[in-house]
């Protein structure tokens, strides 16, 4: 998928009216009038599906809180007024459900204005949801539109700024257009559209906020990556990690003994932990004590972690036995609440240092700092992670065993040579091993989408018969209202880091700027 942001000067004023540490809500507007779309049904359907069903089945606050769903056919239709995602998986289904049995493609002429009279509605329907919900005490201040279409994206971005000029978007945090394409008709010049690259328009400047031009390939992994963005830590309120280097002096500047050089730097997950995700003894998965000092980054980020970098490692001195815990992935901090000079300064700081240890082939020792002293203030446990270096402009943290951590273990040593009678079966057993370059993820599934749809299903109540002189009295049923009308009942919310790594003295590595799948995976799609 390839994607460009349209930016405007009052992003930082907007950005400011964002809930702290809590993640947006969402409004996913399908417009099913483009002709291919009997074939993008099934994939967007099993694709939104599958990442739903993993955010009901991971342990904490939930990453999408509220969910709405619209679809233009070419009128907009709510198929989903906003819904807490967790508790709520039944009634998901039932919408996809329906998404699946809407006609297929012919049934409904393009154009019209049925997409923005649906983001329209949906922010409308937002507001309405916050002011409800605020009287009980529980806020959810901004929200997320994700637009999935096939018809070109050019047009859909005019058209969203000329009609929201007057719209009320203090809410508003980010506009996605995504362009649904089939992989036949994407060609070199396809992968770099987007909208061109202009002076902003009056009408961005409006809208204070960005919209974000995608396009992806209309199959359920692409999809897939689309949808799971919604489970990364979406807040830029602060910095999550400072990574602190030994001042070193420049020229005629000689820096001060004992000083420190600061990184300011965001943490991103790169696998989900599998120990959140419900399992079939427990029933609910195990989530991460932020307090542990073994937790270099527990989910959602709620303290400030400092690294402190100790000493260099050569990259071939490192024995992955001693490496454990899950990856996180570094990158330069986007806090909107830094100046701009010094984001700036900041960010080519951090992509020299990549390029440096990359040169070098060196990775980093770095020691874990507490944030403040507890009772037993005498006593610290500091945990120690190694950094390693790629070819992007990230950063791979993980944690690094210690003595105290260390079994005793006896290697012994390797054979030179083997009797043929032992030999000519290995090497015959291996000869017939399918031989991949790269190990590819994508290739392996292990059933948990099945397993979390069945565990996370729950059958409706049946009533027990009644004799007829017990059963109440039947009335008049009232006339339903329509979806899109429904009240919205106040709903008690809960607040709530794709890059391969390798060691850089062992593989190469492809950066994925741009795209949600790293290039060396697309090749298989």
């Amino acid at each position: 998928m390839n994607s460009r942001k349209l930016p405007s000067e009052p992003r930082r004023v907007f950005a400011a009216a964002k809930a702290p540490s809590q993640q947006p809500s969402r409004i996913l507007v399908v417009d099913v009038t483009s002709p291919s779309w009997a074939s993008t049904c099934s994939v967007l359907s099993e694709a939104l599906e599958n990442v739903l069903c993993l955010a009901c089945g991971l342990a904490g606050p939930c990453r999408v809180p509220l969910l709405s769903l619209y679809v233009v056919q070419p009128q907009q239709e709510c198929l989903l007024p906003f819904t807490q995602v967790k508790e709520n998986f039944g009634r998901i289904q039932a919408c996809i459900s329906e998404l699946r049995s809407l006609p297929a493609e012919g049934c409904f002429p393009q154009g019209g204005n049925g997409v923005v009279q649906a983001v329209q509605d949906g922010l409308q329907q937002f507001k309405q949801y916050s002011r409800h919900t605020a009287a009980g005490g529980s806020t959810n201040s901004s929200v997320e539109i994700t637009v999935l279409t096939s018809q070109p994206s050019r047009e859909m971005v005019k058209q969203l700024e000329k009609k929201l000029q007057d719209v009320d978007l203090v809410s508003l945090r980010r506009i996605q257009v995504i362009e649904v394409l089939k992989r036949d008709f994407l060609q070199p010049e396809d992968v770099e559209q987007c909208v061109p690259a202009e002076e902003p328009s009056t009408d961005m400047a409006i809208l204070g906020m960005d919209i974000e031009v995608q396009t992806v390939e209309d199959n359920v992994i692409s999809l897939e990556m689309l949808f799971k963005t919604w489970l990364h830590d979406h807040g830029t309120e602060r910095e999550q990690l400072h990574l602190l280097l030994p001042s070193g002096s420049f020229g005629h500047a000689a820096a001060p003994k004992n000083s420190l050089m600061c990184l300011k730097c965001d943490l991103q997950e790169r696998l989900l932990d599998p120990a959140r995700i419900s399992g079939p003894a427990e029933g609910t998965g195990r989530a991460a004590d932020p307090s542990s000092p073994w937790h270099v980054a527990a989910w959602p980020s709620t303290a400030l972690h400092k690294l402190r970098v100790l000493k260099a490692l050569k990259s071939e001195g490192v024995c992955e036995s001693v490496l454990y815990g899950l990856p996180f992935i570094i990158k330069p901090t986007s806090c909107w609440q830094l100046d701009w000079d010094e984001l700036e300064t900041n960010q080519h700081s951090f992509h020299a240092l990549c390029h440096s240890l990359l040169k070098r082939k060196w990775m980093l020792l770095a020691r874990h700092e507490p944030q403040n002293t507890g009772p037993n203030w005498n006593v610290v446990v500091h945990p120690y992670f190694v950094i390693i270096p790629s070819d992007s402009a990230t950063l791979l943290v993980k944690a690094v065993a210690i003595r105290e951590l260390l079994l005793p273990s006896a290697f012994p040593a390797l054979l030179a040579e083997h009797p043929e009678r032992v030999r000519g079966p290995i090497e015959s057993a291996l000869n017939n091993l399918e031989v991949e370059v790269a190990y590819n993820p994508l290739h392996l599934k292990s059933n948990l989408y099945k397993y979390l749809k069945s565990s996370l299903y729950k059958p409706p109540h049946r009533q027990q018969p009644q004799p007829r002189e017990q059963r109440p009295e039947r009335h008049q049923p009232r006339q339903p209202q329509s979806r899109a009308k429904a009240a919205v009942a106040p709903l008690l919310m809960a607040p709530s880091p794709l890059q391969t790594f390798r060691p850089a003295a062992t593989a190469r590595r492809g950066s994925c700027e741009g795209s949600l799948l790293p290039k060396e995976y697309e090749e298989f799609l």
